[in-house]
C-alpha cells in the first residue's frame, strides 16, 4: 500500500529517476485542466467527456486473448498514424506502450487522469502475469486535453478534459477526434442500439460526461449526503477524486451520467451542464456564504490552521495534504487568502501524489520518506 492508503504500482526503489522521451516531456508541465480557468472554476475543477468505441470484427477486450489484443493495437496504431492522429515524431501526440512502462510512469499517467487505474495495472487476461496485457495510450500535447486508451474495457476510450465547466468545448474536441478515427476504422455499431460497448450502461452514444467539483462547504455543513441522494435519484453518480470506487480526497467529487442508451449526446450534455451542475454549484456557494456569514471565526481558523500545517509540517501523508489544500482552496475562493492563488493550489493537488512527488525530488522514495518529501515540497512552494 502507498501512503494514499491504496495499492499502487510504484516499486519501492530509492534509485534516481531517469526519464527520457515522452514521459519526461509530459511530466515537465502541468495539464491544462489544472490551470484554474474556465467557467465556475471556484467550484468546478474540470469537465471531462469520454467516448467508448469498439472496432468491428474483433471480440470485446474482456473476451479476447493476447494475440487479438496485439492485433487491435497494431491496427489502431497503423491507421491512426496514417491519418495523422498519432504523430510519427511524437511532438503533437505520442503513442505510449502502457505494458512496457515501469510502475512509476504508469502511476504518473494515472495521477494526471490520462489513464485509469485498471489500465495502469492491466491484469485483464488470466494467462498474462503482472501488468503485461497488450495496451496503450495516445496522449495529445501540449496540455493533455485529449487522450485515448487502447484495450482498456473497450478497444478505444477517448477522453477530452477542460478546466472549469466547459463540457460543450470538451465534447466538440473529442467529437472531432472521434470523426477522424471513424474515417479510418470501422466501429462496432447497431442500428437498433447504437455504439456497442463492453458495459451495457455505455451502449448507445458511448458517452460518459463528468465534472470534477470542489464541495468543501457542503461537506463541512453535513449536506454532501443530500447531493449524493439527489444525484442517485437523477441516475447520476457522485464518485471520488479517482472516479469509480474511490473516496472524495480533499472534498473533490466527480459527478457523471450512468447510462447513455436512449439519449442523444446533446440531451446528456444539456441535462448536466444546463441544469444539474449549476444547481450543485449554487448549493455549494450558498453553503460557503453560510460559513462566511454565520461561522466566520470557525472558517478562518480552519483555513489558516491548514495553511499553517502546510507551511510548517515536517511529515504529511497524501490524504492529509489533499484535505489541507482543499481547505486553503476554500479560503482563496472566499477571499480570506490572497496567496497562494488557485492555480498554485491546483498544481499542488497533483504534486502531493507519489509519482509526481518523486519526479519533483528526482528519485524513487519509500513510503516513509515520501511523507518527509511531501512536507518539504509544501513548505518550499507555500512558504
Amino acid at each position: 500500500m502507498d501512503d494514499n492508503g491504496r495499492s499502487g504500482v510504484i516499486p519501492e526503489d530509492p534509485s534516481p529517476i531517469r526519464r527520457e522521451g515522452p514521459i519526461r516531456d509530459i511530466l515537465a508541465g502541468a495539464p491544462a485542466w489544472l490551470s484554474g480557468g474556465g467557467q465556475h472554476a471556484d467550484v468546478v475543477l474540470s469537465s471531462r467527456v469520454r467516448l467508448a468505441r469498439n472496432i468491428a470484427g474483433f471480440n470485446f477486450v474482456a473476451r479476447s486473448d493476447s494475440q487479438e489484443r496485439i492485433a487491435v493495437l497494431n491496427l489502431v496504431r497503423k491507421n491512426l498514424t496514417k491519418s495523422g492522429i498519432v504523430s510519427e515524431d511524437g511532438k503533437g501526440s505520442c503513442w505510449l506502450d502502457v505494458a512496457g512502462l515501469d510502475g512509476y510512469s504508469r502511476e504518473a499517467l494515472t495521477e494526471r487522469q490520462i489513464i485509469s487505474r485498471q489500465h495502469a495495472k492491466g491484469q485483464r487476461i488470466a494467462d498474462i502475469e503482472g501488468g503485461k496485457d497488450p495496451r496503450a495510450v495516445i496522449v495529445f500535447r501540449p496540455g493533455e486535453r485529449v487522450s485515448i486508451m487502447v484495450n482498456e474495457e473497450d478497444h478505444l476510450r477517448m477522453h477530452a478534459i477542460q478546466p472549469g465547466l466547459m463540457l460543450q468545448e470538451a465534447l466538440a474536441e473529442i467529437s472531432k477526434v472521434d470523426d477522424q478515427i471513424e474515417n479510418s476504422l470501422e466501429y462496432a455499431f447497431s442500428s437498433r442500439f447504437g455504439y456497442l460497448t463492453a458495459c451495457p450502461t455505455n451502449v448507445g452514444t458511448g458517452l460518459r460526461v463528468s465534472v470534477m467539483m470542489h464541495l468543501p462547504a457542503l461537506r463541512i455543513l453535513g449536506e454532501i449526503e443530500k447531493v449524493k441522494r439527489a444525484s442517485s435519484d437523477m441516475s447520476l453518480a457522485l464518485r471520488g477524486f479517482w472516479g469509480e470506487g474511490s473516496e472524495a480526497d480533499g472534498d473533490f467529487y466527480q459527478l457523471s451520467n450512468q447510462t447513455t442508451l436512449g439519449k442523444s449526446e446533446e440531451i446528456l450534455l444539456s441535462e448536466l451542464q444546463g441544469s444539474i451542475v449549476p444547481r450543485v454549484i449554487e448549493f455549494e456557494r450558498k453553503a460557503r456564504e453560510k460559513l462566511l456569514n454565520q461561522r466566520r471565526m470557525f472558517t478562518e481558523d480552519l483555513v489558516y490552521r491548514s495553511l499553517g500545517v502546510l507551511t510548517h509540517a515536517r511529515r504529511l501523508t497524501a490524504p492529509e495534504a489533499m484535505t489541507r489544500l482543499s481547505e486553503i482552496r476554500l479560503g482563496a475562493a472566499l477571499g480570506l487568502l490572497q496567496s497562494p492563488d488557485t492555480e498554485t493550489i491546483n498544481r499542488l493537488l497533483l504534486l502531493v501524489h507519489p509519482a509526481h512527488l518523486q519526479h519533483a525530488t528526482g528519485r524513487m522514495l519509500p513510503p516513509g520518506e515520501r511523507k518527509n518529501a511531501r512536507a518539504t515540497l509544501m513548505r518550499e512552494m507555500l512558504g
